[in-house]
């Protein structure tokens, strides 16, 4: 009985650590795709703002770039914003930080940087979830993605324990 105990735990073990890293995986991908689309947005506006200075050469006119250009700067630094957001949010699903002083990326357990040499603050992985630098979408995607765990696992205890009375019944 101990055998099959032992590879259902096993069992139960491997598949929550594979949907944790297919979880990991998925969003990763999602994160990529989304930083992409930003910055395509923001090759379009630089295209608008190329365009606009070089009507104003082919005018003769002065350009004001605070005025005339400031709506289409505003849009490139809410997207430039949440690219950097979306990558710190993927550093935090490698399990990764950048370096206080170089700006590399290390571990998060790192206490030195391995590329400046640079001590680094101690982290808790738990605030790295909770911490405000993680953008909202982060902590309700790691939310679920709990949720979705705990609730496999009882599911998993519910099978095993139903398995493990049908066995009981079936050798009396």
């Amino acid at each position: 009985m101990g055998f099959f105990d032992d590879l259902s735990k096993k069992a139960s073990e491997t598949y929550r650590n594979t949907a944790e890293k297919t979880n990991k995986l998925t969003r990763e991908m999602k994160l990529k795709s989304l930083i992409n689309d930003d910055k395509g947005k923001i090759e379009k506006l630089y295209a608008e703002i190329g365009k606009k200075v070089y009507e104003k050469h082919i005018r003769e006119e002065n350009i004001d770039i605070k005025s005339e250009l400031i709506e289409e700067c505003s849009k490139i630094d809410a997207f430039a914003k949440e690219i950097e957001d979306m990558n710190t949010e993927m550093r935090a699903l490698k399990g990764l930080r950048l370096c206080t002083k170089c700006g590399a990326e290390i571990p998060l357990s790192a206490r030195f940087c391995p590329k400046c040499g640079a001590q680094q603050e101690e982290i808790n992985p738990v605030e790295t979830v909770n911490n405000s630098d993680v953008p909202v979408e982060a902590k309700e995607v790691v939310e679920q993605a709990n949720n979705e765990v705990a609730t496999e696992t009882v599911a998993e205890v519910n099978t095993d324990a139903n398995v493990e009375t049908n066995n009981e019944n079936n050798n009396q």
